[in-house]
């Protein structure tokens, strides 16, 4: 039996973990039907930018697997709960597929959680390496 996160510290750790498992439906299960959905960064990086609806967060997420490699590593530092926010601090590094190229990301996810989902995600990455690694 699935048991539905509910608070704020159980969306999140939900979102990890299905995040890492791959499983999209259950991912795009924790969002909300609108989103307030905002990766800044570089325009030569494919998934930058702004999006509100489950598809549109549904491509964002199907992008990460198409351009880049698994994981090499994948770690959350500290998670800052208040309230209906939550930070969480944490470093990856990825490959990108189409130019062999690797990153190391040291980023900030701010989730906003409202009734059991998630409204608010903004990514604040290594910009600047991502876009380097996604050059030719």
């Amino acid at each position: 039996m699935t048991v539905t996160p509910e608070t704020t510290r159980e969306i999140v750790d939900a979102f990890f973990t299905r995040f890492g498992s791959g499983d999209l439906p259950g991912l795009l299960d924790l969002f909300a039907d609108r989103v307030d959905f905002s990766v800044p960064g570089a325009p030569n990086v494919p998934w930058t930018g702004t999006r509100s609806t489950r598809d549109e967060i549904a491509e964002f997420f199907t992008l990460l697997g198409t351009e880049l490699t698994p994981a090499d590593e994948f770690t959350v530092n500290a998670t800052v709960l208040d309230g209906d926010h939550a930070v969480v601090t944490g470093r990856s590094r990825f490959g990108v597929l189409s130019t062999g190229k690797a990153f190391t990301n040291d980023f900030a996810l701010h989730f906003t959680v409202t009734d059991a989902r998630i409204s608010g995600y903004h990514m604040h990455e290594d910009s600047h390496a991502i876009s380097v690694a996604f050059t030719d």
